[in-house]
C-alpha cells in the first residue's frame, strides 16, 4: 500500500497542463480476468496513458511447455531421417539380453510401451521424430554409471533427456538411440540458508526449485518461459540463459560444481559448493552447454541470490524500435542495478498471442512493445525510480502507452504476454526458430530484411527476445514445412548475422538442427578443439550422436 501510494504521488507531481487525470471503469479484458480492481489513466494529448491495474483473482500459470505442440489430431511428426540428410552410424541395435540387463538395474523402470515411448521420441515443437524402443529411468547417479558402462560395452547410443523443451532437437533421439531420462532424479540434496548454495538432483524441475528457494527468501538465477517442464540438469547442459540473464548473468557464473556420468560409466564428482577454488582446469565449464555429447549431468551446485523484496513491471508500446532502444537506454542510466528484465516484441507477436491465447493487449496498439522490470530490496525506492523513468519516457515520446504493475498476480499475467508468445507461435503452423545474438542497434534488421525476401511465402516474420543481451528470437511460420522456404533462409540468415560478428545460437544451443552451422561463429581450429575434446571423453561417439557437432568427414 505504501508503494502505490508513493507511486501515485509521484505521478501527481507531474504538471497539471501535460498530464489530466482520469477514472475509467475498472479492467475486463481477457488477460486480467476476474479483476475486482480500478484503474488510473493519465493522458498526455491523446495518446499518452500509464494505468495501474486492479488486483486480478486469479493468476496465470505456464503451462508446460511439452503440452503448448500437443495437438490434438495433429498429424504425425515425420521421421528425422526422412527430413534430414543424415545416416545411423554403425551403433549396436538394443536386444533382449540388453533390456535383460537394464532391467536387472533399474527394475521396474525400463519402458518399452510405444505409448509411453511416443512422447519421448518427439521434440515438443513437432519438428523432429526418433524412434527409440526403450526409455531408461534411473533415479541416481551409480544407476546412470551402471547404465552407461553397459551401453559403452555394447556400442548402444544413449541420448540423455530431461524435460524435452530445447528447440534445436538435441533432447529426442534421431535414429533408436536409447533414450536416458532424468526425470526421477529429482530430489533437492541440500540448501544453506545463509549462502544460498543449492545442490540438487539434474531432473529437478526449474519451476518446483524455485519454489523451493523462494519459501526459503531465494530465487534461482535464471527463469524461463519452459520452467515447468525444464530440468535444471538441462538447463546446465544446454546453458540456457532466459528472464534473469540481465540481472544475474549466465549458468557458467551461477553454477558452482556439477557431478557427471561419463559415456563409460566413470563419475566425475565435482559438486563443489565453493564460490571460489582456483585448484587446476575448471571442469565443469566443459559440461556447461555441452548439451549431453560429454557426459550426463546427475547434479548441480548452483548459487541462488535474494529473493527481492520487491518486483515491479511495466509494459510499454513504443513507435519505433529506435524508440525501444533509446527506452532501453533510459532505463539502464536510471534504473541501474534494480533493473532485472528488459524484453521487447514486435506487434505481429502480439496479435499471434490475441489471435491463438486469447490474451489481450492492456495497452493501445503500438509497432513495438517493452517489458521493464525491477527488482530490489526497497518498494518505496524502487517504485519511485521506476516512476521516474517511466515519467520521462513518455513526456520524451519515447513511449506512447503503457502499465504497470506491482502485484505479484498482475507481474505473472505481464510476463505471460512475453512468455507466451512461443506458444502462440507453434499454434500459428510450422516454425523456423533462429536465436541469434546480434549488435543491439541490428537486432530487427534482419526481421525487416527477411519480410522483403521472403514476401508471401512465409506467414509470419517475428522478432521478440531478451534486448538487454542483445539476443533476438527470429521465428518464420509457414503452413507446413517447405524445403522451398528453408532455402531461402538457410544459409542466408547465418550469413547475415556472421556479417555482424553475431552468434548462430545466442542461448538455445546447436542439437540436431544447427550442427552444421556451428562454423558460423566458430573458427576451423576451435571446431577441430571440440571434436578433439569429444572424441578423448567419448572415444565410441555414443552420447548424443549426431548433435552438436558437424560430422568428421
Amino acid at each position: 500500500m505504501r508503494m502505490l501510494c508513493a507511486c501515485r504521488a509521484a505521478f501527481f507531481r507531474l504538471r497539471a497542463e501535460a498530464m489530466v487525470l482520469h477514472l475509467v471503469p475498472r479492467w475486463s479484458a481477457r488477460l486480467f480476468w476476474a479483476s475486482p480492481g480500478w484503474r488510473r489513466t493519465y493522458t498526455r494529448g491523446a495518446s499518452v496513458r500509464l494505468k495501474w491495474l486492479g488486483c486480478p483473482r486469479g493468476m496465470y500459470s505456464p503451462l508446460a511447455c511439452r503440452a503448448y505442440s500437443a495437438v490434438a489430431g495433429g498429424p504425425e511428426v515425420m521421421l528425422t531421417p526422412e527430413r534430414y540428410p543424415v545416416q545411423r552410424l554403425p551403433f549396436s541395435t538394443v536386444s533382449e539380453e540388453d533390456l535383460a540387463a537394464f532391467e536387472y538395474i533399474i527394475p521396474g523402470r525400463v519402458i518399452t510401451d510405444p505409448e509411453q515411448l511416443h512422447a519421448c521420441n518427439v521434440d515438443w515443437l513437432r519438428t523432429v521424430r526418433g524412434c527409440s524402443k526403450v526409455l531408461l529411468r534411473p533415479q541416481t547417479s551409480e544407476e546412470v554409471s551402471q547404465i552407461l558402462r553397459h551401453c559403452y560395452k555394447r556400442n548402444l547410443a544413449v541420448n540423455p533427456q530431461g524435460g524435452n523443451t530445447g528447440m534445436v532437437g538435441g533432447s529426442v533421439p534421431v535414429f533408436d538411440e536409447v533414450i536416458l531420462s532424468t526425470a526421477l532424479m529429482n530430489q533437492v540434496i541440500s540448501f544453506h540458508d545463509v549462502s544460498g548454495i543449492l545442490v540438487c538432483q539434474a531432473g529437478c524441475v526449474l519451476e518446483e526449485l524455485s519454489r523451493y528457494v523462494q519459501e526459503r527468501d531465494f530465487i534461482m538465477p535464471l527463469d524461463l518461459g519452459a520452467k515447468g517442464s525444464c530440468h535444471i540438469g538441462g538447463n546446465v547442459a544446454t546453458n540456457a540463459g532466459g528472464l534473469r540473464f540481465l540481472r544475474y548473468g549466465s549458468l557458467r557464473g551461477t553454477v558452482l560444481g556439477l557431478e557427471v556420468v561419463l559415456a563409460d560409466g566413470t563419475i566425475l564428482n565435482c559438486l563443489t559448493s565453493l564460490r571460489k577454488d582456483n585448484t587446476g582446469y575448471d571442469l565443469k565449464q566443459m559440461f556447461i552447454g555441452s548439451e549431453g555429447t560429454l557426459g550426463v549431468i546427475t547434479a548441480v551446485s548452483i548459487v541462488c541470490p535474494p529473493k527481492p523484496k520487491a518486483v515491479n513491471v511495466a509494459f510499454l508500446g513504443c513507435p519505433g524500435f529506435t524508440e525501444v532502444l533509446q527506452t532501453f537506454r533510459t532505463c539502464k542510466g536510471m534504473l541501474g542495478e534494480i533493473l532485472s528484465a528488459f524484453e521487447f516484441m514486435d506487434t505481429e507477436c502480439m496479435q499471434l498471442v490475441g489471435q491463438h491465447l486469447h490474451l489481450t493487449n492492456p495497452v493501445q496498439e503500438s509497432p513495438f512493445y517493452v517489458l521493464v522490470e525491477t527488482s530490489g530490496s526497497s518498494a518505496g525506492h524502487d517504485a519511485e525510480k521506476l516512476t521516474s523513468v517511466l515519467e520521462q519516457v513518455l513526456n520524451s515520446g519515447l513511449v506512447t502507452d503503457g502499465t504497470m504493475a506491482t502485484d505479484q498476480r498482475k507481474v505473472q499475467m505481464l510476463w505471460a504476454l512475453r512468455e507466451r508468445i512461443t506458444e502462440a507461435l507453434s499454434r500459428d503452423g510450422y516454425v523456423f526458430k533462429y536465436d541469434l545474438s546480434l549488435p543491439v542497434e541490428r537486432l530487427y534488421d534482419l526481421v525487416i530484411d527477411l519480410r522483403t525476401r521472403l514476401g508471401p511465402h512465409a506467414k509470419h516474420v517475428v522478432g521478440y527476445g531478451h534486448l538487454g543481451d542483445g539476443n533476438l528470437h527470429l521465428n518464420v511460420t509457414a503452413e507446413a514445412f517447405s524445403q522451398e522456404l528453408l532455402g531461402a533462409l538457410e544459409p542466408y540468415v547465418y550469413a547475415w548475422t556472421a556479417e555482424q560478428r553475431g552468434s548462430v545460437s545466442a542461448e538455445h544451443g546447436l542439437g540436431f538442427k544447427k550442427k552444421n552451422v556451428l562454423s558460423y561463429s566458430k573458427s576451423p581450429v576451435a571446431v577441430k578443439l571440440m571434436q578433439q575434446l569429444k572424441a578423448m571423453l567419448d572415444p565410441k561417439g555414443i552420447l548424443n550422436p549426431y548433435k552438436t557437432l558437424p560430422a568428421q568427414a
